[in-house]
C-alpha cells in the first residue's frame, strides 16, 4: 500500500480578546481543506488590536496553538497570521515602466516590475507595506485591462492598494513570534482574511464590503470585480458596546457583557423589564433603555463605515452589500440597522461550504481564523509541511512555489 502524505494547513487570528487557530487539512482530490482542529485562548495582552505586552500575547499563542495541536494530531511551527490595529491602512498607489523586450511582448517578470514601481511611495518613518493589490492595468492607453501578460505594446502602468502598518506594531509581533516559537509564513488584514472564508465569486465581482466587528476594532476591507479596493480599520468594536451599556446601566462590566452576549438587541422590544438573577441578586434593567444605548453605538460604527465608503465613492453604491462577521454580527436586528443606515443590503457572512469533522466552530468568531488557513493554502508557505498515515508525527518538508495575494485575487 503506497504512502498517502496530507498537507496541512493553519490559520491563527490573534485578536483583542482572544487568539484563535484553525487547522484544515488537504487531501489529494478536493479543492478545500477540512478543517480537523481548531481551539480559542482567552487574550490579556492587546489594547485596541496592539500588542502591549509580549508575554501575555504569546502565552496565549502557545495555549491556542498547544489545543489546536492536541485536536489535528498535527505539529504546529508556522501559521498564516492577521494584522490588526487601527495603526492598519490601505493607500492607493500608481506603478509604471517601459517594456524593454525587443518583441515588446508582456512577461512576468514585466508584470512584477510595474507591481514593484507602485511601491516606491513616499511613507512615514514609522510605516511599512505589508501588502500590495493590483487592481487594474494600462498599456499604452488601454484600460482596465486584469492582466497583461502576452499583450504587446511599450508603456506599462497599474493602479494598486497599498495596506500599511505602523512598524513598531509589527516589530512587536515579531517579538511575540518569537517568544512563542511560531513562525509567520504570510501577514495579512483580519477583513481579508474573513472575506476569503465567507465570500464567493460572484459576490466579489459585484461589489461588497466585508465588516469584521472585534471586540476593540471593526475592519473593513472593500472588494469589487474581484479586486481590493480599500482596506480600513475603524477603533470600535463590540467592547466599546458592553462599556456604554456598563455606564448607560449602571452595573458592572462582567454584568453590562453579560447583557450584550444574552439579552442586547436593536430589534424593537417594547416597555418592559429584564430581569434575571446573578451571584443571588435579582438585576433589573429597563429593555428600551437596553436598545437605545446599542444602537448609539451601533449606529456610530456604522456611519463610520459609511465615511469610509464616501472616500472612495461606493457610499450607497455596493450591489453586493455589506457583509458582516465577528462576535457582534450575531446581534439581533445588525442586519437591519444597517440596511437603514448605509442603505444596502446586508446580511450575516457563512462558511458552511467548508467541510470539517470537529464540532463547535462557531461561523462569525471563527471565519477571520478558517479565512487564514485558507490563505496558508492558496499563498503557500516556504516550506509546507506534509502529515504521513503511515508515520504520524513525521513531518517533512515540501517545497512549493509561492504565489503573491496580488496574483491570488486577479485570478479569482
Amino acid at each position: 500500500m503506497s504512502e498517502e502524505k496530507l498537507q496541512y494547513f493553519v490559520g491563527l487570528d490573534i485578536g483583542t480578546t482572544a487568539t484563535r487557530c484553525v487547522v484544515g487539512e488537504l487531501a489529494a482530490d478536493v479543492a478545500l481543506p477540512t478543517i480537523i482542529g481548531f481551539s480559542s485562548a482567552a487574550n490579556s495582552g492587546m489594547r485596541k488590536g496592539n500588542v502591549a505586552h509580549v508575554e501575555e500575547v504569546a502565552a496565549s499563542i502557545v495555549e491556542a496553538v498547544g489545543e489546536a495541536e492536541r485536536m489535528s494530531g498535527r505539529e504546529i511551527k508556522t501559521a498564516t497570521v492577521n494584522v490588526n490595529g487601527s495603526h492598519v491602512q490601505g493607500i492607493n498607489s500608481k506603478g509604471v515602466i517601459a517594456i524593454s523586450s525587443p518583441n515588446r511582448v508582456i512577461t512576468d517578470d514585466d508584470r512584477q516590475r510595474v507591481d514593484e514601481a507602485a511601491t516606491i511611495v513616499q511613507l512615514p518613518p514609522n510605516k511599512q507595506i505589508i501588502q500590495v493589490f493590483a487592481k487594474n492595468y494600462r498599456l499604452d492607453g488601454q484600460e482596465n485591462i486584469k492582466d497583461p501578460l502576452g499583450m504587446h505594446g511599450v508603456r506599462l502602468e497599474v493602479d494598486t492598494h497599498i495596506v500599511v502598518a505602523s512598524t513598531p506594531a509589527l516589530k512587536s509581533l515579531e517579538q511575540v513570534f518569537d517568544r512563542a516559537q511560531l513562525h509567520p509564513a504570510h501577514r495579512t488584514v483580519t477583513s481579508l482574511a474573513a472575506a476569503e472564508a465567507i465570500l464567493d465569486r460572484k459576490q466579489r465581482d459585484s461589489g461588497v464590503a466585508v465588516l469584521d466587528i472585534g471586540a476593540a476594532t471593526t475592519n473593513m476591507v472593500v472588494i469589487e470585480d474581484g479586486e481590493v479596493e480599500h482596506v480600513a480599520v475603524i477603533p470600535m468594536g463590540g467592547t466599546h458596546i458592553t462599556n456604554d451599556l456598563a455606564i448607560g446601566l449602571k452595573s458592572d462590566l462582567d454584568v453590562a457583557e453579560l447583557v450584550k452576549l444574552k439579552h442586547a438587541s436593536l430589534n424593537p422590544v417594547g416597555k418592559g423589564e429584564l430581569s434575571f438573577v446573578k451571584d443571588g441578586e435579582t438585576l433589573r434593567f429597563d429593555k428600551e433603555m437596553m436598545r437605545i444605548i446599542v444602537e448609539a453605538r451601533v449606529e456610530e460604527i456604522l456611519e463610520f463605515v459609511d465615511k469610509e465608503l464616501k472616500s472612495i465613492r461606493r457610499s450607497r453604491k455596493l450591489p453586493g452589500g455589506v457583509v458582516f462577521t465577528g462576535g457582534t454580527a450575531k446581534l439581533p436586528g445588525l442586519v437591519d440597522c444597517a440596511k437603514e443606515v448605509l442603505e444596502l443590503p446586508a446580511r450575516v457572512g457563512q462558511w458552511g461550504h467548508i467541510n470539517k469533522v470537529v464540532d463547535g466552530l462557531d461561523e462569525q468568531i471563527y471565519a477571520p481564523a478558517v479565512g487564514l488557513m485558507l490563505l496558508d493554502m492558496l499563498l503557500g508557505p516556504a516550506e509546507r509541511h506534509t502529515f504521513s498515515e503511515n508515520q504520524p508525527g513525521i513531518l517533512q518538508s515540501v517545497n512549493v512555489s509561492i504565489n503573491s495575494l496580488i496574483g491570488r485575487f486577479r485570478r479569482r
